[in-house]
């Protein structure tokens, strides 16, 4: 083979990687030294909501505009208002 963009793959071998328990404190050690730290897994993506329970109300649509419109104006989400339109209703039973 010859050519600029080739490559002849007889001459690359593979080699197994060291599995030592001392060998993987050298490479621990040596990856600090450079300023890399162990990270701890952890999940990715957003943190999980508290609020999981869901209501799928059917309201008027002149309700659902008033709806979006207080939620809009105050900043809170239309379940925002249903939690506190039922912490009214149950404050006056």
């Amino acid at each position: 083979m010859s050519g600029p963009f080739k490559i002849d793959a007889s001459a690359l071998r593979k080699r197994a990687k060291p599995a030592s328990q001392e060998a993987i404190r050298s490479v621990d050690r040596a990856a600090e030294d450079q300023g890399f730290v162990a990270r701890d897994p952890r999940r990715g993506g957003r943190k999980p909501s508290p609020r999981t329970g869901q209501v799928h109300a059917k309201v008027l649509p002149e309700v659902r505009d008033e709806m979006l419109d207080e939620a809009a104006r105050r900043g809170v989400t239309q379940g925002v208002l249903i939690e506190e339109a039922w912490a009214l209703y149950k404050s006056q039973k």
